[in-house]
């Protein structure tokens, strides 16, 4: 017996897929895209190998280079551009609008009413899971941005930042590796050790909380003297 389907079965099957993609016609591919179900594009540009991930938005005027992967739940809004081999984690969302408003004089906005602020993320550049990518801004060639991140300004090429905003922690090395002091036992890039370094790189009259304060006694006062 002939294992697979019939052409007709496999034809029936592309268009069962398709109610679980949503590509407009303008969409340009290139070759060996990968794209996920649950996806949304439009007016977009996705370049040669690139991978997109379940449920992501690529917005019109946005363009995804070359051997890029794109997470699942990831929004890339109109203006950004990502160049080739970049990685974007789960769940990052790109900006572009400075001060974004619902309305202008009593209606809804429309195109119009505001203006599409650009982002770049230059060639190589890695962005960790669940990071907020504000307008205006440039992440060098080689770059790392730490899961969870909100970037404010221009990130240097490879350097390494992760916070809120996302600060300065160290450079990739020449070669692309990470620099050993951010590096765990296993040679990772580990929560635990950005964190130190993270703290490490704060300004020394900016206190940090690491546990929340707890209320004791009859009086319910805090631990730390605070009222």
């Amino acid at each position: 017996m002939k294992r697979g389907i019939s052409d007709s079965a496999a034809a029936s099957h592309k268009d069962w897929l398709r109610q679980f993609l949503c590509i407009s016609e303008d969409v340009l591919l290139g070759k060996n895209v990968r794209l996920s179900k649950f996806i949304n594009l439009y007016g977009c540009t996705i370049g040669d190998n690139t991978k997109i991930g379940a449920f992501v938005e690529i917005q019109k005027n946005a363009m995804v280079g070359k051997n890029c992967k794109i997470s699942s739940h990831s929004f890339v809004c109109e203006g950004v551009v990502i160049e080739d081999d970049v990685f974007i984690g789960h769940g990052v969302a790109f900006t572009n609008d400075v001060y974004p408003r619902a309305t202008a004089d009593g209606r809804l906005q429309s195109e119009a009413d505001w203006v599409v602020e650009p982002t770049l993320v230059k060639k190589g550049a890695s962005i960790g899971t669940g990071a907020t990518i504000l307008p205006r801004i440039t992440i060098g060639d080689h770059a790392i941005v730490g899961a969870g991140s909100v970037v404010v300004a221009d990130v240097p090429p490879r350097a390494i930042v992760a916070g809120n905003p996302a600060r300065l922690l160290r450079y990739v090395n020449g070669d692309g590796s990470i620099p050993a002091k951010l590096r765990g036992e296993h040679g990772r890039l580990s929560m635990s050790t950005l964190r130190r370094a993270l703290i490490e790189e704060m300004p020394a009259n900016l206190k940090i909380w690491t546990l929340p304060a707890v209320r004791t006694g009859a009086k319910n006062k805090r631990k730390d003297g605070l009222p």
